[in-house]
């Protein structure tokens, strides 16, 4: 409940210091610099290393993996009957791509599967960031260009996120330190992510503007909440796959957009005004969504 509560107040304290004029224009690029130079970092530092590799981890893993991929083919295939600028492409690649595994997903899963449950939502969530760090910094990269593909200048701006070189790090560095001793330290800083990035949201939401959006913001939450989950059901039903981690891979691809991918897109300049409308009635719906796919899951 706390987790919830934070969520609102966060996005409200945004909302508010923006309409009453409490901190001065664009204070969210401020705000950005510490979520993705910061926290984002220290999250891969310390749960990264912590990882245990073995077969179980294949359904949990490929699982955002395979919502990304089918959130290409899904825009493209929208893109087809909708004019969609590069910048308006990513961003719907990028909110309906990646879901929100930790943050609610950590606490919903918990609260419906318990324990064992929560062990699996952290190997979703560690694939998420994996790839949110590299394949989705790439999109964003590309669609900030214009859609001009210039591999080394590509490479450049990848290697200069610092989120996906702290992942690097997260690999290399365990092999010969102990990062053990700064765990209470990375933990602090990690969790100052969710409240600073949803008040960075609410600096520059404006729900009174959703209108002109809504077509957009329909599809990507259809495609997040709707058909990724779905799409995950029905592949682990055709293989007869019925276990808890199946069951829990289905209930994480079920949540609202990811933070991050609207921190990237916003650093870009992708459309941030969508990809802030995404997110933030995403996660209103996300709580509604995740019930009824709780229900459905029990058929798996």
């Amino acid at each position: 409940m706390n987790n919830f509560i934070l969520i609102g107040l966060a996005i409200l304290a945004g909302v508010a210091a923006r309409k009453f004029k409490r901190l001065p224009e664009n204070s969210y690029v401020t705000v950005n610099f510490w979520v993705i130079y910061i926290a984002l970092p220290a999250i891969a530092l310390k749960y990264i290393p912590q990882i245990e590799w073995n077969t179980e981890l294949v359904i949990p893993f490929v699982m955002p993996l395979v919502v990304f991929g089918f959130s290409f083919i899904f825009v493209e295939i929208i893109s087809r009957f909708i004019q969609l600028n590069a910048a308006t492409k990513a961003v719907l690649i990028l909110l309906s791509g990646f879901g929100n595994t930790s943050f609610l997903g950590f606490p919903l899963t918990e609260a419906y599967y318990g324990k064992d449950g929560l062990e699996i939502a952290i190997l979703c969530d560690q694939s998420c960031f994996l790839i949110v760090s590299t394949l989705g910094v790439i999109t964003a990269v590309k669609a900030s260009t214009e859609g001009k593909f210039h591999v080394l200048a590509m490479i450049k701006k990848v290697f200069s996120f610092p989120p996906f070189l702290a992942f690097i790090a997260a690999f290399v560095l365990p092999q010969f330190l102990d990062l053990s001793p700064l765990d209470s330290l990375l933990e602090a800083l990690s969790v100052t992510l969710v409240p600073m990035a949803l008040f960075s949201v609410g600096l520059q939401l404006q729900l009174k503007e959703w209108k002109s959006d809504v077509k957009l913001l329909s599809l990507s939450l259809m495609y997040k909440l709707v058909l990724a989950p779905l799409i995950i059901f029905s592949i682990l039903y055709l293989l007869n796959i019925n276990s808890l981690t199946g069951k829990v891979a289905v209930f994480e691809a079920s949540m609202s957009p990811m933070v991050t991918p609207t921190i990237i897109a916003t650093q870009y300049g992708l459309n941030p005004k969508l990809a802030n409308l995404i997110l933030s009635i995403g996660i209103i719906l996300g709580f509604f969504s995740t019930f009824i796919w709780s229900e459905i899951i029990q058929f798996l």
